[in-house]
């Protein structure tokens, strides 16, 4: 039978893992921390299908100079990194073009769409529907000014033909009675929902992964075995190897150190994001919010509600700056004014950053029997049942239901 090592435990490794050993793989699920501990635990828990769009678009670029000028802006840089973050900036410069634009946003919208039917059968051979909720997302506007400045991403949903509706400021309050009366607009996007436990949602696919005949092997990968067109065996840092016939790198934001070990360099960034976990916030809510203006969003989850948003570039080394997540938690009272965080925990975690915003899905140019599933950003959790389909497609030789040649490793 043949044997399959994925790198890499978060929710993305968990799915594809799970989904080779239904197809009769014997799969190895390797990860130098237990399953759903690294950016899996903390996202925002949300099926985010209209959050699609490039990061590079012009609406994000009349933005930018604002939002680094301010020192508790959405998106921060540290200086020392800066030099290192360059090539990868000239790159998210190349992904602004309107041509190339649309092309990125297309890519995005083929995953979208798919992304409810994969999930819904991953949940349902799982036992685990109960975890997805029911409601939707709702995005915040003060006035119409606000929302006209949002234009942009209703156009795109528009023209890939996404869900939405438009709502009012008293249908904002039936919906959601904590939030502000400064709240005079906004649209709920009913297929966005959100999940109850994402960190329980990894344990629970992984010990499914484990009930069907699958392993999980603790310990860092940090190279390879390989001839001149194969891997052979993964190396660990302990000095063990495992031997592999196929391999999946799916290790979020470090799989491009293993990339670097088979010669297949590929410009992955981490985007530092924080959050705050409230377990005793004083109010209650039914649907995740975002508030654009503002650059942050609340979900309910884990038992309380969780604060979260902005990006910060200091790449998989720096300590983290705490000040981010609180700066998050006082935005998040301009909207929720009862909000209480007197018993709250604070997190950081990385996200895995292509400059295009495109993830990297599909085979190794370099190597026959090597496959990656990374750089899928802010939409890990979205994108997740979806990846492990289509990496498992390919992986087992059936021809996926969506054009992958967007998603290629060598495109950059």
């Amino acid at each position: 039978m043949t044997s399959t090592v994925v790198v890499g435990a978060g929710i993305i490794g968990v799915a594809i893992a799970y989904e080779l050993q239904r197809r009769g793989r014997v799969v190895t699920l390797l990860d130098r921390n237990a399953p759903g501990t690294g950016a899996s635990f903390g996202n925002m828990a949300s099926i985010a299908v209209t959050e699609f769009m490039p990061a590079s678009r012009p609406g994000i670029w009349a933005q930018m100079p604002k939002w680094m000028l301010d020192p508790e802006g959405p998106v921060r840089i540290r200086p020392s990194y800066m030099p290192r973050l360059m090539p990868w900036f000239v790159r998210f410069l190349a992904a602004s073009r309107p041509s190339k634009l649309r092309a990125l946003e297309a890519a995005g919208a083929a995953l979208c769409r798919r992304v409810h039917e994969d999930l819904d059968a991953l949940l349902a051979e799982t036992g685990l529907r109960h975890m997805l909720s029911q409601e939707g997302c709702l995005s915040l506007y003060t006035d119409d000014a606000e929302f006209r400045a949002d234009r942009e991403h209703i156009e795109i949903l528009d023209r890939f033909g996404f869900r939405y509706e438009v709502i009012g400021a008293n249908a904002i309050r039936d919906l959601e009675p904590a939030l502000t009366t400064k709240i005079g607009k906004a649209v709920l996007f009913p297929d966005n929902r959100s999940i109850a436990d994402p960190h329980k949602l990894v344990v629970a696919i992984a010990d499914k992964f484990q009930a069907l005949g699958g392993s999980v092997d603790q310990g860092e990968a940090v190279g390879f075995e390989h001839g001149e067109s194969d891997i052979s065996a993964v190396v660990l840092r302990d000095g063990r190897k495992i031997v592999a016939d196929e391999v999946v790198l799916a290790a979020g934001a470090f799989t491009g150190r293993l990339s670097r070990a088979v010669g297949e360099p590929i410009p992955l960034e981490t985007e530092r994001g924080y959050h705050t976990q409230i377990t005793e916030p004083g109010i209650s809510m039914r649907h995740s919010v975002i508030w654009p203006a503002r650059a942050f969003m609340v979900t309910p989850t884990a038992g309380g509600i969780r604060v979260g948003g902005t990006v910060e570039m200091a790449g998989l080394d720096a300590l983290p700056d705490y000040r981010r997540a609180k700066v998050l938690v006082k935005r998040a009272r301009e909207a929720l004014p009862e909000l209480q965080a007197h018993r709250a925990s604070e997190w950081m975690g990385h996200r895995p950053a292509l400059p295009d915003t495109v993830p990297i899905i599909g085979p190794s140019a370099r190597r026959k029997n090597l496959w990656y599933a990374t750089g899928h950003g802010h939409l890990g959790l979205t994108y997740a049942a979806t990846t492990g389909r289509l990496t498992a497609d390919l992986v087992t030789g059936v021809q996926p239901p969506v054009d992958m040649k967007p998603y290629r490793v060598d495109r950059f």
